[in-house]
């Protein structure tokens, strides 16, 4: 339940070099067990007789058409298939109230044994993978790491570390430093990479970046945006780059989602353990990290979650991607 087979026809077309495409998302055999979609392109002489065929045996599929494409364009309507696929292949998941990931977090370090470190450095690694599986190294080299002061924060300088042994070109925003042993310690391993970190935010975000990572405030972040990090969302959400916000857009309540004009809308989230209720109605590329979820804690908090795929620290959930092949 959940998967989605995939069958191809290709079909010969004149004047030779065009081609029909018909890709079928379902497999006629498991169709109730198994969500679908259509995809057509250019149904000329088959798809009259072809696609009343279809819509009878197949009820359940979405049909989309497009125009008949030469070979140089099927790579485009291919990108748009498995978009399609991905979205009808969503997996249901559960989302989380504040309450509740304040809870489990609590149960994670105390009970199960996990210290905060350790689990910070999950996250920053899965938040890492996701990042640059969305926004490749080829097209997305230079990286802008805005840390907040919390725990947020403290997975945002994971991540700007793993993404430099990525090969990114990463610099670090970190406006109000936190005086804590771990954040001092996170703070050195950067800067041992050779990791530029300023408090400020560096000037001409759009001319000198290619991507900006949120990692400004988390779930339990809760009232109005204080100064300094007022004016850094501010000036974020004027910026064209894209924004990728890790566990909780900055600015948003962790339960009724974006409130007020001091918030981010990101291109990309990345939630960690499991989604909050705020990203129920997100709308950019969704994907989840932290392969670190213990039986007992899916148990207590009547979670649902994906499998990971392989060896994957992270998963793509729902929306459309953020980067779009070329």
């Amino acid at each position: 339940p959940g998967s989605v087979s995939k069958i191809v026809l290709s079909l010969s077309a004149k004047p030779p070099g065009q081609l029909i495409s018909l890709v079928v998302l379902a497999s006629a055999a498991q169709l109730a067990q198994r969500r679908t979609c259509f995809i057509s392109t250019g149904l000329r002489r088959s798809g009259p007789r072809l696609l009343p065929l279809v819509n009878s045996a197949l009820p359940r599929f979405c049909l989309r058409t497009a125009s008949l494409l030469s070979p140089s364009r099927l790579p485009s309507i291919r990108a748009e298939g498995q978009q399609s696929l991905a979205m009808s292949a969503a997996p249901e998941v559960s989302y989380l109230s504040g309450q509740e990931a304040f809870e489990l977090d609590e149960m994670l370090m105390g009970p199960l044994g996990f210290s905060v470190d350790q689990l910070m450095e999950l996250a920053g690694l899965s938040c890492a993978t996701a990042l640059a599986e969305e926004f490749p190294l080829q097209r997305f080299p230079r990286v802008l790491v805005v840390c907040g002061p919390g725990n947020n924060g403290g997975d945002g300088l994971v991540a700007a570390r793993h993404l430099t042994h990525f090969g990114y070109k990463v610099s670090i925003c970190y406006p109000k430093p936190t005086p804590k042993p771990l954040y001092q310690g996170l703070t050195v391993t950067t800067r041992s990479l050779g990791i530029p970190d300023s408090p400020s935010l560096p000037p001409d975000i759009d001319q000198n970046f290619d991507l900006v990572v949120d990692a400004i405030f988390g779930f339990s972040f809760k009232g109005e945006v204080r100064a300094p990090f007022d004016s850094v969302l501010r000036e974020l959400s004027r910026a064209n780059a894209p924004v990728a916000s890790i566990d909780i857009p900055s600015g948003w309540d962790v339960d009724e989602g974006r409130r007020g004009d001091a918030c981010l809308t990101p291109a990309m989230l990345i939630s960690l353990t499991s989604p909050k209720r705020c990203a129920r109605g997100f709308e950019g590329a969704h994907y989840l990290g932290g392969r670190f979820v213990p039986p007992q804690i899916v148990e207590k908090f009547s979670l649902r979650l994906p499998p990971y795929p392989g060896t994957a620290q992270h998963v793509r959930l729902s929306g459309p991607r953020a980067c779009h092949p070329e």
